[in-house]
């Protein structure tokens, strides 16, 4: 070989040298991506995703926290995650596996039985998985779940041999017929569970637990000709196909009505797919040595320091949260189970611990041996929240900030919501007592399914309890509709209870002494007494009480110690102040009572409104010269005066914002169309009077005649009045009164009307500072659109208060601002703050203005329709534009500081209280927000966390 060689070099040198000619190299095959994860390949998880955020989104937050646990070294049974990526190409691909992504699942399943020392499909050691959805955000019960993958005939058959239990085997098949059936192939429950009923009624037993070996059998032998007769195709006997359909029902029910619904209404994005966790099924069904529950480390219904949860000996996890058996709570498993309690209460705190958050974990025990299944920060009603934020930041497992942070606007908004008055719960009847899942009171007309909850509360605008034997994915809809939620059976951890904490709703569930017959409509308590569809009933989810009727509610007194030291922790975070729009003395009590820190918005048109006043506003409106309105306009000042005051002593030493007269005077006036009507109905009457008068004269009736006269004289002075009424409404029509005669613009035309209420206004302010109140007036003038309008009116305004001042000899300290609510106002802010000591922005006004809609047309006509198309992404009357009327704002911000550099500027439009709102005023840095009353501690909470974003 070696002479060969040298020879080979040898004579190529001789040879004139070739020019080298590129080979066709084959292109390299682009490497599949990894689609599949072991647990404990978390590590390569997280080099991929670069953050635990980045792990949960493409594992799923269950896949994650079973690879975590795993990491930790706790006892999670062997198993694997399909990545949210591979469900995401799925639908993309028309329903199609990515290309390499089953391949890595049946490798991954290989390295599984490895672990496990088992064989998926071997009757002599099988393996069997289950088979379960987990999206990066907890969906509990929104998608799909298979157990017991991998048994067939033979498997079956292989598993009695070894466990000498018959009983477990069929069991644990029967189920998966029936999750196959239902879940894979989309067969309703009614079949299976009429044959299940069916057996249980042969033996006089309540529970499936208690049905014997050879029904068992039986039944999954019937569950498999329900599956061929529904379906028109046979159950699998091929443990790969049933792992492969499975996952495909799995990833298929990420778009699932129910999940899309859940997804809706918690804010979930639609595009984040859902993992698929593949996981060595343990068994809970193996005699009285096993069980199964569910379990939070805290109380999540009031947020005690104590575990709670359901648990139930012999059973499958499905038993539990589906509430197809009445369970024990966990302390239960304490008194039967003492040491495995130990272990798993051990477990608990360091999940909390690590997690620093409440967990909501699953768990079973197979023959004395704990298998944690699942952990996930735990879902929790509103006052448990804001109870477990505090108690964890005293704890020191978080920080204030943090505590802050989680809490949502919608926790606060519970506390002030409804609750039943004591009084009317003593008189009212009582008829049933369960578990209290989720607090709060609800009142509302029963609905027995889903469909008919969802069509009387969205269609004909009814308030409604939903009630139903237990909940399943599928209601979920008609539970978002229903103002509360009311089960027979089910535990604290059933579906009812997880998806009314989530969202708020009151809940009673587990009703034991209630039968509810859904097929005729009817709910039967044990003593007797029957309600049907559409009758009242009132459930406490505070206590658990159900009434029958409707229950007086009150707003619950603010003084929850939890929610008052999270509230002053926000206090000491937030950059913006949080003021009220308050228009009476009660309103702006409430509003300080709440954390109110000045008044934004006093509309003092409202106070004109009122009956006694009413007469003099039409009466001024109606006068035809200055002199002829004085009369009406000195009865209103003292009306105007007790109501201005009434507002300083309630915010004795914060500021009043009180807006001058806005709306146009036709507001006070009746409609044009009635007093059109009023007219012509009038004129008919006296028309058909003279030939009544004629008949009754033929007839000699005179005291007919008189009466007649009588009524005649009074509807022809009705007329008159009508009369001139409308030539007024008339007078003073406008084909766009919203864009009319109002505002700034009224008060030039009319500038007695504004005077007065300048007056009425320094009157109060001097009369209340010389008795000790400390008074900061704050006049805003609205719908300015001109700097020259501010100029004009002002002058005249400031010239009245001097007086009033001078008049009463006491000086008060004062500022005259406008509102922003007009495009121009914002585009010209440099110049209106050469008069304007503060801005506010009126956004209800900037809104409509700037889109160029009506609201209230809008609301009711194209702009659902635009939401629905997605044409604009939400409502801007809801949460402000902040690329539209957004960018005026802040426009309008920087223009007037440009001016005036310690320019106050506020919000004062419904769009104060409005979380997301708030978040946007921060950042453009405005000095407060200003809201109702009872939004004041939400947007407390909301100008915290947006202080804390933007750190």
């Amino acid at each position: 070989m070696a002479k060969t060689a040298v020879k080979s070099r040898a004579s190529a040198a001789k040879k004139p040298a070739k020019r080298p000619v590129a080979k066709k190299v084959a292109p390299k095959a682009a490497k599949a991506p990894k689609f599949v994860y072991l647990f404990g390949e978390v590590e390569a998880a997280q080099r991929y995703a670069k953050t635990w955020d980045g792990v949960r989104s493409l594992l799923g937050g269950k896949g994650a926290n079973l690879a975590d646990m795993t990491r930790a070294g706790l006892p999670v049974p062997p198993g694997f995650t399909v990545t949210t990526e591979a469900c995401n190409a799925f639908l993309a691909a028309g329903e199609k596996f990515p290309p390499a992504m089953w391949e890595q699942e049946v490798a991954a399943l290989r390295a599984v039985e490895k672990l496990a020392g088992k064989k998926f499909g071997d009757p002599k050691n099988p393996l069997l998985v289950s088979c379960r959805s987990g999206a990066k955000f907890s969906m509990p019960g929104m998608m799909d779940t298979v157990l017991n993958i991998g048994l067939n005939n033979e498997v079956a058959q292989g598993m009695i041999a070894l466990t000498g239990n018959e009983r477990f085997v069929y069991d644990a098949y029967r189920r998966l017929v029936q999750m196959y059936g239902t879940v894979v192939l989309g067969v309703a429950d009614e079949p299976f569970e009429e044959v299940l009923e069916h057996h249980r009624e042969k033996h006089g037993v309540a529970n499936d637990a208690d049905l014997p070996a050879e029904d068992l059998k039986a039944i999954t032998e019937e569950f498999k000709a329900i599956v061929l007769k529904e379906a028109g195709i046979p159950f699998p006997e091929d443990p790969l196909k049933q792992l492969e359909l499975a996952t495909t029902a799995v990833f298929k029910s990420w778009n699932g009505k129910r999940a899309f619904d859940y997804r809706k209404a918690a804010g979930i994005p639609h595009d984040l797919g859902t993992g698929v966790n593949i996981v060595t099924m343990v068994f809970g069904n193996m005699g009285n040595s096993s069980g199964t529950g569910v379990a939070t480390t805290r109380n999540v219904s009031d947020g005690s320091k104590e575990l709670e949860g359901d648990f139930l000996i012999n059973a499958q996890g499905e038993d539990v949260v589906a509430g197809i058996r009445q369970t024990e709570p966990i302390a239960h498993m304490k008194e039967v189970m003492p040491k495995v309690y130990a272990q798993f209460a051990k477990i608990a705190k360091q999940l909390e611990k690590h997690y620093r958050d409440v967990q909501d974990v699953e768990f079973t025990i197979e023959r004395g041996k704990l298998w944690m299944l699942q952990t996930r920060d735990a879902k929790r009603t509103a006052a448990a929240a804001i109870r477990i934020a505090v108690d964890l930041a005293d704890e020191k497992l978080i920080t204030k900030a943090e505590a802050v942070k989680r809490v949502s606007p919608d926790h606060i908004d519970y506390f002030l919501h409804p609750q039943f008055k004591a009084s009317a719960k003593k008189a009212g009847q009582q008829i049933a007592t369960g578990l209290n899942v989720s607090p709060g009171a609800a009142v509302g007309q029963l609905a027995f399914d889903a469909d008919t909850a969802e069509r009387l509360a969205h269609k004909e605008k009814k308030a409604v309890i939903m009630v139903r034997p237990e909940t399943k994915p599928d209601d979920v809809h008609g539970m978002l509709a229903a103002k509360g939620i009311l089960t027979s059976r089910g535990g604290r951890t059933s579906h009812a209870a997880l998806v009314a904490r989530q969202f708020g709703k009151p809940a009673v569930v587990g009703v034991l002494t209630m039968d509810v017959d859904v097929e005729n409509r009817k709910l039967t308590t044990k003593e007797g007494v029957v309600l049907t569809e559409g009758d009242w009933v009132s459930i406490d989810g505070t206590t658990g009480q159900v009434f029958a009727g409707q229950i007086e509610a009150v707003v619950p007194d603010f003084n929850d110690p939890y929610l008052i030291k999270l509230l002053k922790w926000a206090d000491g975070i937030r950059k913006l102040e949080v003021w009220a729009n308050a228009d009476y003395p009660r309103d702006a009590e409430r509003a300080r009572m709440y954390g109110a820190q000045g008044i934004g918005l006093c509309r003092t048109e409202h106070m004109f409104f009122e009956t006694e006043r009413l007469p003099f506003v039409q009466a001024m409106i109606l006068a035809k010269s200055p002199e002829e309105r004085a009369a009406p306009l000195a009865k209103l000042l003292p009306f105007q005066r007790e109501d201005f005051a009434g507002l300083f002593k309630a915010m004795d030493g914060l500021p009043v914002t009180i807006r001058l007269i806005d709306p146009p005077l036709h507001e006070f006036l009746p409609s044009h169309d009635e007093l059109l009507r009023a007219v012509a109905e009038a004129e008919q009457k006296v028309a058909s009077a003279g030939r009544e008068r004629e008949l009754l004269n033929k007839l000699g009736d005179g005291a007919g005649v008189a009466k007649l006269e009588a009524e005649v004289v009074a509807v022809e002075a009705k007329l008159a009045e009508d009369k001139k009424m409308l030539a007024a409404v008339e007078g003073m029509r406008e084909q766009n009164p919203m864009l009319g005669l109002r505002g700034v613009r009224l008060g030039i035309h009319m500038p007695e009307l504004t005077r007065m209420q300048v007056r009425a206004i320094f009157e109060a302010a001097c009369d209340c500072a010389k008795a000790g109140v400390d008074v900061h007036p704050k006049i805003m003038i609205p719908l300015t659109a001109h700097s020259n309008e501010l100029k004009v009116q002002q002058s005249v305004l400031e010239e009245e208060a001097k007086q009033v001042m001078a008049e009463k000899k006491t000086k008060v300290d004062y500022m005259f601002g406008t509102m922003i609510e007009i495009p121009r106002a914002a585009l010209v802010a440099d110049r209106i703050a050469e008069y304007a000591q503060f801005f506010s922005f009126g956004t209800n006004d900037l809104t409509q203005t700037t889109f160029g809609v009506s609201r209230d047309d809008a609301e009711t006509g194209f702009l659902m329709e635009y939401l629905d198309k997605s044409i604009l992404p939400e409502n801007p009357f809801a949460s402000i534009d902040q690329t539209g009327v957004g960018k005026l704002m802040k426009m309008g911000v920087d223009l007037g500081r440009q001016t005036r550099a310690k320019l106050d500027v506020g919000i004062c439009g419904e769009h104060g209280g409005d979380p997301k709102t708030i978040g946007f005023c921060h950042q453009i840095g405005l000095n407060y927000v200003s809201c109702s009353p009872f939004r004041v501690p939400i947007a407390r909470l909301a100008a915290a966390q947006a202080a804390i974003r933007n750190s």
